[in-house]
Order: structure tokens, then C-alpha cells, then sequence
């Protein structure tokens, strides 16, 4: 396939998913897994591999690109293992370190911060995290200031800088090789899970909103420009993708409890990038089926919803599917232990219970599984290509690409800022333009890094 043919075959794809997310006309479902575990796993490879060798992770999603051409965006791992390795991090146990290699990495959920905390938090959420937080999640920094502590922040910068590079290659060869692009580029957390996975935990975040509920909501405020900085950050400054966010803890919650604590700072932090030109992918983990129904305060086709295995599609179908794209709609026991049979009803119950006006990009719940059958998943998308289609007379296209300058509202966040800088030199002699960008510029990549691993 000509570099041309390519070209065009990533514009349809992204047309394509881009339409869905919007509530716009489309040619066909669009098959747009958010995260795609199967994939990684599919050509052989371990899990160690995926998130230890970049070369064999690209070379997986290769071979299933090749084998499974009607896939319209693709992405598995999110983690470069030697980053967490540098600092040894401990909320995450990983295949082949901690875990056997062909294991799926592991969230450690402690109570890193301790209820007395809270006003540390509040003032100064940055200082907070580097001060107290990050030498107890990085055994590494257990000792800050010691030689060991200084080289591990240095090797954490230069596998940042490795991950990034990674990233960028990845995503050019998938683009310029198989004609593939992103569901995703950017994260973030809504402060609630922020506080509840890697900061408090669930259960001492539980008891926080009996003891001390007024200094948990103060929190969850504090964090809003945070995890908006940090989406922007990590966002795609062509603003082609939607940013990702995880929702971890909603399930846990009453409504009475969600309305008071989760949704205030979340609906917070997804108008803001809304209204930077950004849409979002939010994984409902658990049932969400009680909550969801405050996503139709959002603007229309602004958050691509993701339901998991344990809530409705067909309720949400019937409620939210009118307002946001929603995905999902197949158990995680038929890609497993179904037959293709099976597969194909599934997959055609969804398409008429989404018919025409509706959007749904059927998938796993929120993921599809390593141990998938390859034959359950290749009559997923035999079905989706017979039942899916819509409108044959449209072409895709993606929407015109708005670049997001550095220097724009709102502007990214920093510990020092220029003036600062500026001062402490006393001045600059020369063209000040010159040394200002490159210093807010890294200045802001180094605050965003730190937030990162709230994730």
C-alpha cells in the first residue's frame, strides 16, 4: 500500500471515530477499543515485553493491525516499565519484576497520605506532592536528598524523555505504516479518584467522608486546575484525539454520595477542557448505571463513554446514548468462553438497540481481554461489518487539526516562574524570547511529570 493509500486509509479511520464521538452521520460503527489487551499478547509476546521492549510492543501491534485490518484506532500499554523502575515505584507490582511475565500489571493501593494531610494538600498541591507524597510511592526517594535519591530523579527525567520519544515513534510508524491512528493521547484522573487510588485509598477516603467531609471536597477543588493542567499537557496539541481519564471509584459510591463528593470537581474539570477544544474518553468502570445520568448536563458528542462489562449498555443506550457516543456492550465472558455464534447475536442485538441515531462503538467493557479467543474476536468485527453499517454514500474525514500553542490560555502550570527566574539572574541582556521558551517549556514538562503518577 502506497504511502498515499496509507494516508487516506488513517483519515477514514480517524474521520470515522472522530464522527461517532461527535454524535455525527456515519458510514459504519467504527471498531475503537479503548484499550486493547488482546492485542498486546496476540503475536506471542508476554506481558514483561510489552511494557519492558518497545520494539517487541510495536511489532505486536503490527502483526494485529495485519490480521485485523477493520480496526479503526488501536491502543494497549500505558506503561514503560524502566521509568517505574528508576524510582522504584511501589503502586505498581509489574509482569516479570514483581509479577510472572505473562501476568497483567498491578495497582498497590495504600494510604499514602494521612488524614492530618489534608491542609498540605489544599495550600500547595505540587509542594505537597514533591515534599511528602513522592518519597512514599518512590522507594527510591525514601532518603531525599541522598545520592541515590538525586540519581534516580535524574534517570526518571531521562526515561520520561525515552517514553516520550517512544511514544512519538509509535504513533508516526502506526500512522505511516498501517494507516492507524489513537483512541486516546493525554490523562488525567477526576480528583476524587486522585485523592481515592493513589493518595488516601478507598477506605480511609470512605471514612474522610464521615470525619472530615468539608477538607475532602476542599481537596477534590484543589486538584480541578491540576488534572486539567495535566490533561493539557499530555493532551494531543492537535487536539485530533480525545484525552483519557479513568473513573475508578464511582461504582463504590451512593448517589447521595457521588452528587456531594465525585461529580462537582469532575464536571469541573471536563468543561474546562471542553471549552479548550478537547473531547474525552471516560472509562464508567463498574456499573455506573445510577450516575451516568449526569453526563447529559455536558455539551452533546464532548465524552465518549465507555460502559464495562458490569453495567447496561442497553439501559444506557436508552438514556445517555442519545447525548454521548457510548462503547462496549460485549461480556468479557463471551470474548473468552463464547462461541463466534454467540459473538454474532450479541453483536447484532447492539446494532438494532443502537440503530441509526444512536452511537456505539461495540466493544469489551472498556477493554478487550488478553485471553480473548482470536476467533470470538474476529466475529466481533465480521459482525460489526455486516450488522454496522450506516450511510455507504459518506466518506470519512477527520476535522481540521487546532493546534494548541504553548503559550495558550490556559496557560500550563510551573513551580518557578519565569519572572521568578528572571529575577534571581537579574535580568537577561539579550533577547529575552529566546531564553523564556525553552525554560517555561521544560519548567512545564517537569511539573506535569510529577503529576503523572498520580495515575
Amino acid at each position: 500500500m502506497s504511502n498515499v493509500d496509507l494516508q487516506e486509509l488513517f483519515n477514514q479511520r480517524l474521520g470515522r471515530y472522530q464522527a461517532a464521538i461527535a454524535m455525527e452521520p456515519l458510514d459504519r460503527m467504527p471498531v475503537a477499543c479503548g484499550s486493547n489487551y488482546f492485542a498486546e499478547v496476540y503475536s506471542g509476546n508476554t506481558n514483561q515485553q510489552t511494557i519492558y521492549d518497545p520494539a517487541k510492543w510495536l511489532e505486536a501491534e503490527m502483526a494485529f493491525i495485519r490480521d485485523f485490518p477493520e480496526v479503526d484506532v488501536l491502543r494497549n500499554s500505558r506503561i514503560y516499565a524502566p521509568m517505574f523502575d528508576a524510582v522504584n515505584c511501589l503502586t505498581y507490582r509489574l509482569p516479570g519484576r514483581d509479577l510472572p511475565a505473562r501476568t497483567q500489571f498491578q495497582f498497590v493501593e495504600q494510604e499514602y497520605m494521612k488524614a492530618d494531610e489534608y491542609d498540605q494538600l489544599i495550600e500547595n498541591p505540587t509542594l505537597f506532592l514533591i515534599n511528602t507524597w513522592l518519597p512514599r510511592i518512590m522507594g527510591e526517594l525514601a532518603t531525599p536528598g541522598s545520592a541515590r535519591a538525586t540519581m534516580a530523579l535524574i534517570k526518571a527525567g531521562m526515561t520520561q524523555m525515552q517514553m516520550g520519544e517512544i511514544m512519538r515513534t509509535r504513533g508516526i510508524r502506526l500512522q505511516n505504516e498501517c494507516g492507524m491512528p489513537q483512541p486516546m493521547a493525554g490523562f488525567f484522573l477526576a480528583p476524587f479518584d486522585a485523592i481515592a487510588d493513589a493518595m488516601r485509598g478507598l477506605t480511609a477516603t470512605m471514612m474522610d467522608m464521615y470525619r472530615q467531609p468539608e477538607k475532602l471536597k476542599q481537596a477534590c477543588d484543589a486538584l480541578v486546575d491540576e488534572m486539567v493542567n495535566l490533561a493539557l499537557s499530555t493532551g494531543d496539541p492537535f487536539r485530533r484525539y480525545p484525552i483519557f481519564v479513568p473513573t475508578h471509584k464511582p461504582m463504590f459510591l451512593s448517589p447521595e454520595q457521588f452528587d456531594e463528593f465525585y461529580w462537582p470537581s469532575f464536571k469541573a474539570v471536563l468543561q474546562k477542557l471542553h471549552q479548550a477544544g478537547y473531547a474525552v474518553r471516560a472509562y464508567l468502570e463498574g456499573d455506573w448505571g445510577q450516575h451516568w445520568k449526569h453526563l447529559l448536563e455536558l455539551p452533546k458528542g464532548s465524552v465518549l463513554c465507555d460502559i464495562d462489562s458490569q453495567g447496561d449498555i442497553f439501559k444506557a443506550l436508552d438514556e445517555l446514548g442519545h447525548h454521548q457516543c457510548l462503547a462496549g456492550g460485549v461480556a468479557d465472558s463471551v470474548l473468552i468462553l463464547g462461541t463466534p455464534r454467540e459473538m454474532r447475536e450479541q453483536v447484532k442485538r447492539l446494532c438494532e438497540a443502537a440503530g441509526k441515531d444512536k452511537r456505539l462503538l461495540i466493544n469489551g467493557g472498556c477493554n478487550i481481554p488478553y485471553d480473548t479467543k482470536p476467533e470470538n474476536y474476529r466475529a466481533m468485527l465480521d459482525a460489526i461489518m455486516e450488522f454496522g453499517q450506516y450511510d455507504s454514500s459518506l466518506k470519512p474525514t477527520p476535522k481540521p487539526e487546532g493546534i494548541v500553542p504553548f503559550q495558550s490560555a490556559p496557560a500550563r502550570k510551573v513551580l518557578t516562574s519565569w519572572e521568578t527566574r528572571k529575577a534571581e539572574w537579574g535580568g537577561v541582556q539579550g533577547d529575552e524570547a529566546l531564553i523564556r521558551e525553552p525554560w517555561e517549556r521544560f519548567e512545564a514538562m517537569a511539573y506535569a511529570f510529577i503529576w503523572q503518577w498520580v495515575l
